[in-house]
């Protein structure tokens, strides 16, 4: 079912066939967890909640799938980031990223683990101290790969608002890093 798109998955689980749901939620769960992770400081456990709930939606809308009018994918990740928004307001809180648990790094090298994991904690700190929606945007650019056009479905704006957005969060991030350039081994790119 790979070269099938995730539109037609989706039809075919609301027209009642179930190993539709399951390739759909093979390909698109985890990107939906680590996307949640991200925009959630990396609280592991509140984006399993997110994205079970967001999965727990699509799987609720299915039936009245209009097809053409957005992409599943933007669909799911707009709902997902309203979702971790939600979290986030709810408790009111901020994740502090020295309460998570780094995850194991499969770098064969002992520095190049430590300074993998230095260098995504640097990141991971750098980018909870973005604005919200710069935060989100820039995510979505760089790190989940998105292009502008559906980086703004998904956040519900203009494509120059998505460009703004990027542009200020990613000078953001380096005056942010800026200090820790030496330490952290980064080049001028």
């Amino acid at each position: 079912m790979d070269e099938v798109t995730d539109e037609a998955l989706l039809v075919a689980y609301a027209n009642g066939d179930p190993r539709a749901a399951r390739a759909l939620t093979d390909r698109l769960a985890p990107r939906v967890l680590a996307h949640a992770a991200r925009l959630l400081g990396g609280d592991r456990a509140e984006a399993e909640d997110v994205a079970q709930e967001a999965m727990l939606r699509l799987w609720r809308i299915a039936p009245d799938w209009r097809q053409g009018e957005a992409k599943v994918t933007t669909w799911l990740y707009r709902v997902t980031a309203n979702l971790c928004t939600d979290t986030l307001r709810k408790g009111g809180r901020q994740v502090r990223l020295d309460a998570v648990a780094d995850p194991p790094d499969p770098a064969p090298g002992a520095v190049a683990g430590l300074t993998g994991a230095e260098r995504a904690g640097a990141l991971q700190t750098a980018l909870m101290a973005l604005p919200e929606r710069q935060r989100e945007a820039v995510v979505l650019r760089h790190i989940e790969g998105f292009a502008n056009p559906e980086i703004a479905g998904i956040m519900d704006i203009g494509v120059e608002a998505v460009e703004s957005l990027t542009a200020r969060g990613k000078r953001r991030l380096a005056a942010l890093l800026l200090p820790r350039k030496e330490e952290l081994g980064l080049d001028d790119e």
